[in-house]
């Protein structure tokens, strides 16, 4: 007898699987729609029939609308162009262009701009209207990812169903409910990794909304019963410092996007004693590569091999993919090359091997030069994490006449702010202190500046900065 899963080709047959467990659903702050309606429901007023085959850029306000119109135009479109919500529209003609878009779906309206390929507007919402179930078209359609370009210009990745779902085994057992979340949002690899993740293993999925604090946000999804939640170290850190990450009963916590510390896998051991908790690596180009479940920080030097599925290797320190989860190209007439020519991936992310354990040292673009020295941020900020007083660091150049740079450390404490200037003064010599025990002269901070809070990017990564 075959199982719903083994006809699934696409996001759209995906969620029809979901007609047999209708308690099944995807909310956000405003809204919640059983999945079981998204099959007999359109978030396209009706008009998904006039898209089949088009290039689509889907541009919505919210993470729902988002989710409900991938869900129609999956299978039926034959490109899908995600805009990420804090995406500058001054970069639209140039997306619309490389991707030869010729309708442009969105919930609000958009300035003209000109462009090289004829555009119609489709309007879209998260309020389905009813349709007529019917059979849908099963074309294999790209999605593209943006990220960030050197030039400013987004980049443009390819992916397609398969690449993306490489690394998600689906469940087809409905009798386990589970909840999933995440601090992400679904138009960036990391987010859409989860709504993926949560089509093909038959789960809830709970959305942030935009403007909803952290502290709204991590209520909402313990009301909502939440069991499996994902964000990057730094969402993490900032979720911990909420009352509210107390409400939350995760029996799976994830963490990915960002290198891993051992204190942030500590502090959630910590608060979710009874979590799975788990830390990934994936880019949005190499997709997903490995999973570590051991609770330490990095990535046994075996891992490099354990997987047929996904091949990895390391040159001149920096780790390189091959896999399914591989994205196809960079889309564009000028774009440069995704993969060398024996079909890796180079992620540009450093690593150092210690005692058979890779430790990821940071981007090789994210170097801090100091005097000719090489000083990878992520490798100071584990350091200083380790102090039980500090919440999330982060640890910038800053341009100097001698040196060429200095080490500058931006500290978040826990709890409470320091009470006197004597009081910080002390707490800032103890960091130093720990800094200088762990690591080489020139990678110790010139200076600790406490802070309130850290840029967090619309990826929820932190904002590097070079001043």
């Amino acid at each position: 007898m075959k199982t719903p899963y083994q006809t699934v080709t696409n996001l759209s047959t995906g969620i029809c699987a979901f007609g047999a467990w209708p308690d099944r659903f995807v909310e956000d702050a405003d809204h919640r729609i059983a999945c079981a309606d998204f099959f007999a429901g359109s978030s396209l007023y009706g008009r998904g029939d006039e898209l089949e085959g088009r290039s689509v850029l889907l541009a919505t306000k919210d993470q729902l609308t988002t989710a409900s119109a991938l869900i129609e135009l999956d299978g039926v479109a034959r490109r899908i162009i995600l805009w990420p919500p804090e995406l500058s529209l001054e970069y639209l003609p140039f997306v619309v262009d490389a991707a030869e878009v010729d309708c442009i779906v969105s919930d609000r309206a958009i300035a003209p701009f000109h462009s090289q390929h004829p555009v119609y507007y489709c309007g879209c919402s998260s309020n389905l209207i009813p349709v007529a179930p019917k059979e849908r078209p099963n074309h294999e359609t790209e999605w593209i990812l943006l990220t960030s370009g050197t030039t400013g210009r987004p980049k443009l990745v390819v992916h397609s169903y398969s690449s993306l779902t490489a690394a998600i085994q689906p469940r087809t057992d409905s009798n386990l409910s589970i909840v999933w979340s995440t601090f992400y949002d679904i138009r960036r690899y990391g987010g859409l990794q989860i709504l993926l993740r949560a089509v093909r293993t038959s789960a809830s999925l709970v959305l942030s909304s935009a403007g909803e604090s952290v502290a709204d946000f991590l209520a909402r999804a313990a009301r909502a019963g939440v069991t499996h939640m994902s964000g990057t170290p730094s969402h993490w850190r900032r979720a911990l410092m909420s009352p509210s990450a107390q409400l939350l009963k995760p029996k799976y916590v994830r963490l990915s996007g960002e290198a891993v510390d051992q204190a942030i896998l500590n502090n959630l051991r910590a608060a979710y004693p009874g979590a799975r908790i788990v830390h990934a690596f994936a880019s949005t180009e190499a997709g997903v590569a490995f999973e570590v479940t051991d609770g330490a920080a990095g990535f046994p030097a075996s891992a490099l091999n354990e997987n047929r599925q996904v091949e990895m290797k390391v040159e001149e320190g920096t780790l390189h993919i091959r896999s399914a989860g591989n994205a196809r190209c960079y889309l564009g007439d000028r774009a440069p090359a995704l993969k060398d020519q024996s079909g890796f991936v180079d992620t540009g992310d450093t690593v150092e091997l210690r005692d058979g354990r890779y430790f990821f040292a940071g981007r090789r673009d994210g170097v801090i030069n100091v005097g000719g020295l090489k000083v990878h941020p992520e490798e100071v900020e584990s350091v200083i994490t380790r102090h039980p007083e500090v919440q999330m660091c982060l640890v910038r150049g800053k341009r100097s006449p001698i040196t060429g740079a200095l080490v500058i450390a931006d500290v978040v404490l826990k709890g409470a702010s320091i009470s006197s200037d004597q009081d910080t003064g002390a707490l800032e010599r103890d960091i130093l202190r720990l800094c200088r025990e762990a690591l080489p002269a020139h990678k110790v901070p010139a200076a600790i500046k406490l802070v309130s809070e850290l840029p967090i990017a619309e990826s929820g990564k932190v904002m590097r900065q070079y001043a």
